[in-house]
């Protein structure tokens, strides 16, 4: 693979790679009781408003798939920064995706693909890089990489810990961003507002990095030690904590979820709008003889450091 292919497969890893860090960061604690919903009216206790939130995880949970339609705005300063749409199905149990992204984010020169269609299913994902990008890549269109394996190959036992404790997280799973808010101290209803043209509640809080680490089931199989470590290295990168604001249909569904938090480069936000909650998420990989390994590659190239660091 040319210099040039590897930068376009950089940056595009790099954009996903904060989608995947952003959701991961969502992953609540599933914990929620059950809860009918209780009437909607114009202004909420915080008691009614954890009702309706409780209520509207269970079903959530229960429906374990959706369509969803997704924008995310990056400073353009950050590594794979930029603007980037994302659409297509999900599902949360199992864990899995078919989406397709575009945007300024993927726009790294000649022979990048102007659309990247991503394929997550049992901790893997595959990313289908176009016909141009498949002559660099031995006649293979579709890039493979293992999360777990990534993770192991690093050598960072909190990493690994992590991702292959938690990967079921790594999702846009609106029942866990659900119960992630719920931990907020300070929920609130901010009022009723039209959503795709239908009534919708809307409510909001904030996380504090400690708060989310706490809550956050992903991060349950580290340490004491290292869930210090993680916080006190997030708060280097500059980030302090996470803004969630989600709308509740009639239905009891979350129909728009907003994300945000500040970087020493500026504001990552998130919105993201889900119907067709129960549809099924139908997810296949790729042909094996269409797959490019990422983690046989990078293993090759290890092996051939540590050969010319002895020579």
């Amino acid at each position: 693979m040319t210099m040039s292919a590897w930068r376009r497969v950089g940056v595009s890893l790099t954009a996903v790679a904060v989608v995947a860090g952003i959701a991961g960061c969502q992953g609540g604690n599933g914990e929620k009781k059950a809860a009918a919903a209780p009437e909607k009216p114009r202004t909420q206790s915080r008691d009614a408003v954890t009702q309706v939130l409780t209520a509207a995880y269970k079903k959530t949970e229960a429906a374990k798939s959706a369509k969803v339609r997704m924008t995310m705005k990056m400073p353009a300063t950050m590594q794979g920064g930029g603007d980037m749409e994302m659409s297509g199905v999900m599902g949360w149990d199992p864990t899995m995706m078919d989406m397709t992204m575009k945007g300024s984010a993927f726009e790294t020169g000649p022979g990048a693909p102007e659309q990247i269609r991503m394929v997550w299913l049992n901790d893997v994902m595959y990313m289908d890089m176009g016909a141009k990008m498949s002559k660099e890549m031995d006649g293979k269109r579709w890039m493979k990489l293992d999360l777990g394996a990534a993770a192991e190959m690093s050598g960072d036992k909190a990493l690994q810990k992590q991702m292959t404790g938690g990967l079921e997280s790594m999702n846009q799973d609106p029942a866990q961003q659900l119960a992630l808010l719920l931990e907020s101290p300070n929920l609130k209803h901010v009022g009723a507002e039209k959503i795709d043209g239908a009534e919708a509640q809307h409510y909001s809080g904030t996380l504090t990095l400690e708060e989310m680490v706490a809550a956050n089931k992903s991060f349950k199989t580290l340490g004491e030690k290292q869930r210090k470590d993680l916080i006190a290295n997030m708060k280097k990168s500059g980030i302090k904590g996470y803004d969630t604001e989600v709308w509740v249909n009639e239905d009891n569904y979350p129909v728009k979820m907003d994300v945000a938090f500040d970087s020493p480069e500026g504001k990552v936000e998130m919105t993201a709008n889900y119907s067709d909650y129960g549809a099924k998420a139908s997810v296949k990989t790729p042909p094996a003889g269409e797959t490019f390994d990422m983690m046989e590659m990078l293993k090759e190239l290890s092996k051939g450091l540590e050969t010319a660091g002895k020579a």
